[in-house]
């Protein structure tokens, strides 16, 4: 970087809240000792990050440009925060665009630059959650981006599949179960196809291929050790696999505990009630340590239904076709990931490599992947991989749904216009390249904007798109149908599933009771251990 960033524009409040988040730490802790103070202010923080901007329900959606009765209700359409641009955007053209996300050369390879913060066990988190409700419309050449398969909650559809059909084949229809096999002494789920690489009977009408199924690279032998997963995206990437796999351990683990205590329950009432808990052990742990995580804050937000019921961002989820955008952070991504072994693999040779999984077992995958180091979220830090698979198709995407432009977002989420390029980074050729492309700052889209502006001290996220994700991830969490008033309880979860909600702090405690007896102790962070504020 060269001159320094002008944030004349960034607004005196916004400024004062985050001097006030990120300074005095040691007061911070304190009062998150005490009781009767954190949970009111985890209450006012959790809400105060929502209402930054206009909260659901949104008046239109990507079915329609004018408000009716299915755009208010028909949701396999996403919704819109904003309203669309007249017109489809023509120019610049998509690759022009898409070469300011473009990681660049430095002779020997890739020349990523690291997030000081973040581990690739962050990346592999972010797209393995994200992928249970942003989920466009399968179609070809690209997703179809108006669409949206998902149910719009967080319901483990990575897991469980997208509907009744699917669930149903993955279960073992015994003792609340999912379908499991040993390997290695480890329990992985079972495989799709047969050894002859085909696609089982039982699994042939009822599950989506696994994306790359038919690749003609993919060989049989390849194909005989694809797992069967509820989404078709289980078997992509490594980071997605092994974390399928350690939630299809977590499920079974709490089945078995839940039919030892309720020897009268049916496999049915087994397999929900491990479902319910295993749900808000995945919201808990993303509010708790993957949102945490990402914010510079020192204030540490808690999973708390409690408090919430009459604030009126709590209407029923409806995701909008800007989460599913700004959620594009291929620039964590690096060019070769750690596996623990002598050298590192590139990604093409953990696409749909299940065997790595099996041979190393998840928790050595879990260790590296957590003392690797992501890359920096923002345009100039993506991979060549991901170029024409998603950079492009993104830019394109955004553009079929005209989204408004950058600057209209800033002021929706109650940041000043920006009037000039410096006053978004302080990357002299980020704003070069913008000023090229774009010629005005009023100009510039909606998903090149979100990742041109640089990165706050001590946060993962570029500061538009920071907000955005805490407006949609806390409204997408906390109005799940398994934290309301009357169904979060004992009855919901047995006494001994919400004490273990409530009692399970962190992934890493998720990883270590499913593990093989006799297990060491692996490293399973997020946050990179030398991390130190600044």
């Amino acid at each position: 970087m060269t001159a320094a960033r002008d944030t004349s524009r960034d607004g005196l409040a916004n400024k004062l809240e985050f001097a006030l988040l990120t300074s005095a730490g040691p007061v911070w802790r304190i009062v998150q000792r005490i009781g009767f103070l954190e949970r009111p202010l985890n209450q006012i923080l959790i809400n105060s990050g929502i209402k930054k901007a206009p909260v659901r329900p949104y008046r239109l959606s990507t079915r329609d440009d004018y408000t009716s009765w299915d755009s208010l209700t028909d949701k396999t359409f996403n919704s819109r925060q904003l309203p669309p641009e007249p017109a489809k955007r023509t120019e610049p053209a998509p690759e022009k665009v898409a070469a300011l996300f473009r990681r660049p050369s430095n002779g020997a390879g890739e020349d990523i630059a690291l997030c000081d913060k973040s581990t690739v066990l962050f990346a592999y988190v972010a797209q393995w959650f994200t992928d249970g409700f942003l989920r466009s419309r399968r179609a070809t050449p690209y997703r179809d981006i108006h669409h949206n398969e998902s149910t719009h909650e967080v319901d483990l559809t990575q897991l469980y599949g997208l509907n009744h059909a699917q669930t149903k084949v993955l279960r073992a229809l015994r003792g609340g179960l999912l379908k499991s096999q040993t390997i290695n002494g480890e329990e992985f789920p079972d495989f799709i196809c047969d050894q002859r690489g085909q696609i089982k009977p039982e699994y042939r009408k009822a599950l989506p291929n696994p994306v790359g199924f038919d690749n003609e690279k993919l060989t049989p032998e390849q194909k005989s050790r694809l797992f069967a997963m509820g989404s078709d995206a289980g078997n992509s990437q490594i980071g997605y696999a092994m974390l399928n796999v350690l939630f299809l351990r977590e499920h079974n683990r709490i089945a078995r505990k839940l039919a030892e205590q309720h020897a009268d329950w049916n496999d049915d009432r087994l397999f929900g009630t491990a479902r319910n808990i295993l749900v808000v052990l995945l919201i808990k742990l993303v509010i708790e340590e993957y949102i945490n995580h990402i914010t510079p804050y020192h204030f540490q937000f808690r999973l708390d239904p409690k408090g919430f019921s009459d604030q009126p961002w709590m209407r029923p989820n409806w995701t909008a076709v800007e989460f599913n955008l700004l959620y594009r952070w291929h620039s964590l991504i690096p060019a070769q990931f750690d596996i623990g072994e002598k050298k590192p693999v590139s990604i093409y040779e953990t696409l749909n490599n299940t065997e790595l999984l099996t041979r190393r077992g998840i928790g050595p995958l879990f260790d590296a992947a957590s003392k690797q180091r992501a890359g920096r979220v923002g345009l100039l830090n993506t991979g060549a991989f991901f170029h024409e698979l998603t950079t492009i198709p993104s830019i394109e995407q955004s553009r079929s749904v005209r989204l408004a432009p950058y600057n209209d977002y800033r002021e929706d989420c109650s940041y000043p216009r920006v009037t000039s390029f410096d006053q978004i980074t302080a990357d002299q050729r980020i704003r070069d390249g913008l000023r090229e492309l774009y010629g005005s700052v009023d100009e510039i889209e909606f998903y090149i904007g979100l990742f041109a502006e640089d990165t706050r001290p001590n946060s993962v996220l570029p500061p538009v798109l920071g907000r955005l994700v805490g407006l949609h991830a806390f409204s997408q969490l906390m109005t799940n149908p398994l934290l309301g008033e009357q169904v979060y309880c004992k009855e919901t979860f047995t006494p001994w599933g919400l004490a273990l909600i409530e009692d399970t702090a962190s992934l890493s405690e998720l990883v270590h009771r499913n593990l093989p007896p006799g297990s060491p102790t692996y490293e399973v962070r997020l946050t990179r251990r030398r991390w130190k504020r600044t």
